[in-house]
């Protein structure tokens, strides 16, 4: 087995997030009720360079949805990263899918993902305005394991950006149901710290 920290992981990014409206019926299987707005759901895909000022640093892509929880919620439908520990802990602390690709990260501004067998997505941004203060967010992660709910709680600190975000997906791909569309807004985040996971009692 890989070894990997104890939860809560407490870690540092830099990210940059894009929300999407997807109508319902084109969404990816999900382990928890998504919240619905005119027959459209949230989506989020978001690029994550975790840095070696947190307890692991490595590199992410992944796409959840907006569900039902309590407060604010959403299910991990795709998710990719380059370490092994963090797919181990991933899967085995909190049911998240994890799985291996390779990145290209230039300048915290655009980004490449594939796995061994095909190209998954590129994209670029452009910071705009931010806010001058740390916005504090909290919310959970709802997964299934085995055919029951976990639900694992998340902080996050930043000081977010607004950002122009230029999305290619593969329509081949497992992110495909985003293909040919425009995200509805994007953000940059810089110097994010995040407390993902429970602490112990």
């Amino acid at each position: 087995m890989t070894d990997y920290p104890p939860e809560p992981w407490h870690l540092v990014a830099d990210a940059c997030i894009s929300m999407w409206r997807v109508p319902v019926d084109e969404l990816p299987a999900l382990p928890a009720e998504p919240l619905v707005v005119n027959k459209q759901a949230a989506v989020f895909t978001t690029w994550i360079d975790y840095l070696p000022s947190g307890q692991l640093s490595y590199h992410e892509l992944l796409s959840c949805v907006a569900v039902r929880g309590r407060g604010l919620a959403a299910s991990i439908t795709d998710i990719w990263v380059d370490s092994e520990v963090s797919l181990a802990g991933g899967r085995e602390l909190w049911a998240i899918p994890k799985e291996l690709a390779t990145f290209t990260f230039t300048g915290g501004r655009t980004f490449t993902a594939a796995t061994s067998d095909d190209w998954i997505a590129t994209a670029a941004f452009t910071p705009r305005l931010g806010l001058p203060m740390t916005v504090p967010i909290r919310f959970e992660i709802a997964q299934d394991r085995g055919g029951s709910p976990l639900r694992t709680p998340v902080e996050w600190r930043s000081k977010p950006r607004a950002a122009a975000a230029d999305w290619s997906v593969n329509p081949a791909g497992p992110l495909g149901f985003l293909a040919g569309k425009r995200p509805l807004a994007s953000a940059a985040l810089r110097a994010a710290k995040l407390r993902f996971g429970s602490c112990p009692r």
